[in-house]
């Protein structure tokens, strides 16, 4: 499968890259000049109350959307009719929208945690970059779903996935990092 909006891109085993070792990014943006997505996986040690004083009765956990735009902070939502201008990047997903809005219907309790993920940064890839990366063969392309997008356990995400997608995939499940280390 080719990477495009909505799919995931999970890391082979052999990427070294610390920004992206054993990641799923959800990609959001995917086009000829560039792609743009979020690591699905990697909690950053801060909540959404820590990031915008404001809503700071909110501790809803901040992840890492990757190593690009750190003062950035980008959303996913299921609630395309009460957060107006989000992008639909998955059937019923949605990337973005007016946080004002956003703010608003959490102050009043009317969003459900489990339908939000927030994002500290981005991960971005410049025209032809991640097709360098595809031939490289470091990333298994799938197409995404709300349940794992959404999935609290997200330190499993990475083997959940893999063991999903079954075949060899879930060979590759308990490869170790290092493969010096085998």
């Amino acid at each position: 499968m080719e990477p495009g909006n909505g799919t995931f891109l999970i890391a082979n085993p052999h990427l070294n890259d610390p920004n992206f070792v054993r990641t799923v990014v959800f990609l959001c943006e995917h086009d000829a000049t560039g792609s743009v997505g979020f690591v699905m996986n990697r909690k950053t040690g801060h909540t959404l109350g820590d990031l915008v004083p404001e809503l700071k009765e909110f501790d809803f956990p901040v992840y890492e959307g990757g190593p690009v735009g750190l003062d950035s902070l980008h959303f996913l939502h299921q609630y395309p009719l009460e957060i107006p201008g989000g992008k639909e990047v998955l059937r019923g997903v949605y990337w973005g929208g007016d946080f004002e809005i956003l703010a608003a219907l959490l102050s009043e309790g009317r969003i459900a945690p489990e339908k939000l993920r927030f994002f500290l940064g981005y991960s971005g890839w410049g025209e032809g970059q991640l097709d360098f990366e595809m031939d490289e063969k470091t990333w298994i392309v799938t197409r995404a779903t709300p349940e794992f997008l959404f999935s609290e356990d997200e330190k499993a995400l990475w083997k959940n996935i893999l063991n999903h997608l079954g075949g060899d995939y879930k060979l590759i499940v308990n490869a170790p990092i290092d493969p010096r280390m085998n």
